[in-house]
């Protein structure tokens, strides 16, 4: 229990990053809207499904990794912190960069045969070719550990955020299969987007700052 109070900030931290995440739309999210509104709710719902088992299994594997090399190198974790924390400034200046750009939100949709589970399929293959991925869950799960955290501090972030992933890719099927939808997110973009850029500082900073 006084092992996960300690880490417990950082666990929120970590949570609020991937949510924030989420927010910011990117060739995944744009794949679910644009298919909820061409398709159908269902394609993009079985869509949404497959990017979040592809962001579960990236989030296991980064888990996995940053535990073994925890266990054998554990001077390696502030290399980790820093490489994370670097990440997360690029992601800031991307948010603050979007938010001052005039462009606006192009989501096309997948057409695909073979109904439900193709769409599960593409989604997952989206998610799993991300490089970005990798990128994203080690900063994230850097977040709340150090070399002395029991080994299931890792797992509750990649719990947590598994949920947050489910909840959140289906509540985009859901919620922006319609285009007055789309529309309204577009015009709050600048807000959110600059929103994001001031989080992702405050992560970076949090990230460099804690204890390795």
């Amino acid at each position: 229990m006084e092992a996960l109070i300690i880490a417990l900030p950082g666990i929120l931290i970590a949570y609020g990053v991937f949510v924030m995440g989420m927010f910011s739309p990117g060739p995944n999210i744009l794949s679910i809207m644009g298919t909820s509104m061409g398709v159908g709710r269902d394609a993009g719902k079985s869509l949404a499904l497959g990017i979040a088992s592809g962001s579960l299994i990236w989030g296991l594997l980064a888990w996995g990794g940053l535990t073994t090399v925890l266990v054998a190198y554990a001077s390696l974790m502030t290399i980790i912190k820093i490489a994370g924390a670097a990440y997360l400034l690029w992601l800031a200046f991307k948010s603050f960069r979007s938010a001052m750009s005039q462009r606006d939100l192009t989501a096309k949709a997948l057409s695909l045969n073979g109904g439900a589970s193709a769409y599960y399929r593409r989604g997952l293959l989206i998610q799993m070719t991300n490089p970005k991925a990798a990128l994203t869950w080690t900063a994230t799960i850097s977040l709340g550990l150090s070399p002395d955290s029991p080994w299931w501090i890792g797992g509750i972030i990649v719990l947590g955020t598994g949920f947050i992933s489910f909840g959140g890719h289906m509540a985009y099927a859901l919620a922006f299969s319609t285009k007055p939808m789309v529309a309204g997110f577009t015009r709050a973009r600048r807000w959110i987007e600059t929103g994001l850029g001031m989080f992702f500082c405050f992560a970076s900073y949090k990230l460099v700052t804690t204890r390795a």
